[in-house]
């Protein structure tokens, strides 16, 4: 029989048990130290930073009450964004809609919950993609200001003004 007791560990079982609690610890102050090095050269990435430009809100046809709003979202972050909604004092209904064609040269629009604002891209707002569907108080005149919040996931709200202009006006053509 062997003078050692069971309960009292040898010098090989002492080096196993070191050498297996090692390995675990020496990863994890590798992946520490990488990580470091990540976010300290900014690699890891930012917060969002949201800015709206100047919108734009089309005139109305006539007596309808209804229009719509466009805006130009840029996101100079490094962490994307959404737009999650649009509101105005000044407005009745206003709501995110999207243009989608039906086929055979009809379209239409649905409302939609939220809209992506990619890190270091943006959003620009079109009759033929994204905008934001208004139902007006009253009517509006050419070249007045609608006052608009928009409100975003990360970037939190954003006040932004958007100019009333006939639809055929160009960007370079909008009254001043």
């Amino acid at each position: 029989m062997s003078d050692t007791h069971p309960w009292r560990p040898t010098r090989r079982r002492i080096r196993e048990g070191l050498g297996g609690a090692l390995e675990p610890v020496a990863a994890c102050a590798v992946a520490l130290g990488l990580l470091t090095v990540w976010t300290g050269s900014g690699a890891a990435g930012s917060p969002a930073r949201v800015e709206v430009a100047e919108g734009t809100v089309f005139l109305p046809y006539g007596d309808t009450r209804e229009s719509a709003a466009f805006f130009r979202i840029t996101n100079s972050g490094g962490s994307d964004d959404r737009l999650t909604a649009v509101t105005s004092p000044a407005l009745d209904d206003v709501m995110l809609g999207r243009y989608t064609p039906t086929g055979r040269g009809a379209a239409g629009m649905r409302m939609v919950d939220s809209a992506a604002v990619p890190a270091g891209e943006g959003l620009t707002m079109s009759p033929y993609g994204l905008d934001v569907m208004v139902r007006l108080r009253e009517p509006l005149s050419l070249g007045e200001r609608i006052p608009f919040v928009l409100t975003f996931r990360e970037g939190g709200t954003v006040r932004a003004e958007a100019v009333v202009i006939r639809p055929s006006y160009g960007s370079e053509e909008r009254p001043r």
